[in-house]
């Protein structure tokens, strides 16, 4: 026993000497120590021997399992350095190349002129308010003086979730909420997203945003909301600009209005902007319906009020000379980036 125990201690150490690798060193710790290992069939043996001689084999074996290990330990920590050696020599990082670039990322046309857009009206005492996207029939339609008959509830308009429940299709219903709580008086501006069963093409989309306003208070007049819309116009088109109302038609205002602004890329002259036509259509408007009010319990011999409401993609588009919709959703960052 002891003969094969002074072999198996030389063979092993030469063995873990002549190893490279971490996966080498470990194999000859199993095949050596391990549970199966060439040392622990000799200690099988020590069984038959004679109980005078144990002690000294207990030494020899101690001794030996003792080399191996210490051996082991000295290889794995030569293994480590040189793998450490060999890491730093081939990921060298030059410290004089340029460094990379990082992309920084910035706001969409959208949001740039909806900022602004709000930035205009919280300057005149405006408060923004948000309201749900998914919105009940009464809300998006009936409170806005909107029947059951009107045209504007067929299913090729409006997304219908059931029958009470529908994808509102304007941020008007913002405004009938805000009216219920019966704090009057009322200055207030309703961005949001909205949904219109319209074919996607450069002008339309089934998903857009728009910006209500709506303002209730004693003795508002139409010439109330003539001026704040001029001065937004002003502000956001340039000092230039002029106004037009042309007669129009919404259920929930009365008298109603369309507004144009001359083209402030060819300041009304005719241009492709414009079309040729010198104006260019923003917003519609009106005096809001005393049936509207009155369904929201508002005073209406003491109190009247103005709304509008402006297609915030319309804004980014003549504000930006962009041509087609579509640019602004499908997030091409050649395009993006010039914003």
């Amino acid at each position: 026993m002891k003969e094969r125990l002074e072999e198996l201690t030389v063979r092993a150490v030469g063995q873990i000497k002549a190893a490279e690798t971490a996966a080498e060193l470990n194999d000859i710790r199993v095949a050596v120590l391990g549970k199966k290992g060439e040392l622990t069939a000799i200690l099988k043996g020590m069984k038959d021997v004679p109980p005078e001689e144990k002690p000294e084999m207990g030494r020899i074996v101690n001794e030996a399992r003792e080399k191996i290990e210490s051996a082991l330990k000295a290889a794995e920590t030569e293994v480590k350095r040189r793998d450490l050696e060999a890491r730093l020599k081939n990921e060298v990082i030059d410290v004089t190349l340029p460094a990379k670039q990082n992309k920084k990322g910035h706001r969409h046309p959208n949001r740039i002129a909806l900022e602004e857009v709000e930035k205009i009206f919280i300057g005149m005492g405006y408060e923004v308010v948000h309201g749900p996207e998914v919105e009940y029939d009464y809300y998006n339609f009936e409170a806005l003086n909107i029947p059951a008959d009107h045209p504007a509830k067929d299913e090729q308009d409006t997304f219908y979730i059931n029958d009470k429940i529908v994808l509102r299709t304007q941020t008007s219903p913002v405004q009938v909420r805000v009216m219920e709580k019966g704090k009057i008086p009322i200055r207030m501006i309703a961005p949001g997203r909205v949904f219109r069963a319209d074919e996607v093409d450069a002008t339309h989309s089934p998903c857009f945003h728009q910006i209500e306003g709506m303002v209730i208070d004693e003795g508002i007049t139409f010439a109330d909301l003539k001026g704040t819309l001029e001065v937004f116009a002003k502000k956001l088109f340039g000092e230039n600009v002029a106004l037009k109302f042309r007669p129009h038609h919404f259920p929930f205002t009365e008298p109603s209005a369309e507004v144009d602004v001359t083209c402030f890329k060819c300041g009304g002259k005719g241009c492709r902007m414009c079309k040729g036509e010198g104006w260019i259509e923003i917003l519609g408007c009106g005096m809001i319906h005393p049936k509207v009010l009155e369904r929201c319990n508002v005073d209406t011999s003491r109190y009247s009020g103005f709304a509008f409401g402006i297609g915030l993609e319309r804004i980014a588009l003549l504000k930006y000379e962009i041509d087609d919709m579509r640019l602004l959703y499908e997030n091409d960052v050649r395009f993006l980036g010039q914003f």
